[in-house]
């Protein structure tokens, strides 16, 4: 009995499944895929994330803000996709991402929620979606028998350049050389590209100077590069022997571990008749190496990439900027409402109202507009005819006076508006003809 219902209940949710599958009228479903699950500490796993519908996709596709921990995480790009089943045609969207443990353990690509805007079969607006993904494992090998930890690398392939500032043939107490190791690596990070160990030399002093760590990324690769400096103060007379540098680096492609040596070099240190130099040099740089050891500390424990201190900075000057932008903004903003209010009540604005009046209003609200402007003029005679005779053309005063010997008649007042903009023209530059002052003006008001 318990088991007929059972099947009962499944059928029930299959023809609903099937029922909701038909009222979306549309596929769409994700998934994640790993180029590989088997790496060494440091390797790369190409990861994607698939999206595919059967319609096509409104907006972009977000997967959030996708971070693998134990690793660091690199977006490539995106690619289009598409393809057949059963007859019809699947639109998708791949997005390459690379994976670079750096521990030496199994981690795990999490589970995502995609957001994704897809139209359903028959439709055109978008309707948003949610996918989820499984999570994927990455078994991460330890690193071989042997090998160091410390300059453990994973790269195709590494670039080494050795460069000294100075001559390292004249040296004496009291100089300084600085030293410059440069490495650049394909398929790898920055942040995986070990520091060197320096090598202590009886008789010197050595002092780091401030390095670089860059990533340089394009569609489909990327490359790291790393620059140390070493300043060395040498402090007693005789040979120094700077020992020797190797660098490692394993091919996992090939399988293989390379390396590149830097031969040692031995340098003759000369007397220094004056010794005082010394300890103001040896404070100078211990005093910047101490800065710059700071700095670094700083930089870990800092926000966005930056220390703390820059963060601040960073924070009060864009503090000061907001600031001075909103002052600027009020400034603006009074300036703009003072010269609209000023605007509302001048001349200029009951000029454009008499045309705006001339343009779609009645022969009453045409008159009223224009006798308002003449107000603002404050003419001795503040009169159609008075106006047209001191500043129009003939044209202009030949229909004032027409109008004004009918204006009884209701007949529509003379509103050629640009014979009134060529008056007012005259009128704002101070162009006043002769006027007869005998003549008995007409001036009708209506209200």
């Amino acid at each position: 009995m318990r088991r007929n219902t059972s099947w009962k209940i499944s059928g029930l949710l299959l023809v609903l499944l099937g029922i909701t599958s038909l009222c979306h009228g549309q596929n769409i479903w994700s998934e994640v895929t790993l180029k590989r699950t088997n790496v060494y500490v440091g390797q790369p796993v190409e990861v994607s994330i698939k999206v595919y519908t059967s319609t096509w996709f409104t907006s972009g596709i977000d997967p959030g803000n996708i971070q693998v921990n134990g690793a660091y995480t690199i977006y490539f790009r995106p690619v289009s996709r598409s393809f057949q089943r059963d007859g019809k045609n699947y639109a998708g969207v791949e997005l390459i991402y690379h994976v670079f443990p750096h521990v030496q353990h199994d981690i795990e690509f999490p589970a995502l929620e995609i957001q994704a805007e897809s139209p359903p079969e028959g439709d055109y607006k978008g309707v948003k979606h949610t996918l989820t993904t499984k999570p994927q494992t990455i078994k991460v090998k330890p690193i071989p028998p042997g090998m160091s930890a410390s300059g453990w690398l994973v790269t195709n392939s590494m670039q080494v350049n050795d460069r000294w500032s100075g001559s390292a043939r004249q040296v004496k107490v009291g100089d300084v050389l600085s030293r410059t190791i440069a490495r650049t690596a394909n398929n790898t990070v920055s942040q995986l590209i070990p520091p060197i160990v320096w090598d202590s030399l009886p008789g010197v002093s050595m002092y780091p100077s401030r390095g670089t760590a860059n990533n340089d990324q394009s569609k489909t690769s990327i490359s790291a590069s790393r620059t140390e400096i070493m300043r060395y103060l040498f402090e007693r007379e005789g040979e120094v022997t700077i020992p020797e540098m190797v660098f490692t680096w394993y091919n996992p492609f090939q399988e293989k571990l390379f390396k590149r040596t830097l031969p040692a070099l031995t340098i003759d240190v000369q007397p220094n008749p004056d010794l005082g130099v010394l300890a103001t040099i040896r404070d100078s740089l211990q005093t910047e190496s101490v800065q710059i050891v700071e700095d670094e500390e700083e930089s870990k424990e800092g926000i966005l990439g930056m220390s703390w201190k820059t963060f601040l900075l960073v924070l009060i000057g864009a503090g000061i900027i907001l600031y001075v932008l909103s002052l600027i903004i009020r400034r603006l903003t009074s300036r703009l409402k003072a010269r609209k209010e000023a605007y509302r009540h001048s001349e200029a604005y009951y000029f454009d109202h008499f045309k705006k009046e001339v343009r779609n209003g009645s022969s009453r609200t045409i008159l009223n507009a224009l006798y308002r402007w003449l107000d603002e003029l404050h003419l001795p005679e503040p009169s159609i005819h008075y106006f047209a005779r001191s500043f129009g053309e003939p044209a202009l005063i030949k229909s004032v006076e027409h109008w004004e010997s009918d204006w009884k008649n209701q007949q529509k007042p003379p509103a050629d508006i640009h014979a009134w903009e060529a008056a007012r023209k005259k009128y704002l530059h101070g162009q006043t003809p002769g006027i007869d002052e005998n003549q008995d003006w007409i001036n009708p008001r209506v209200v």
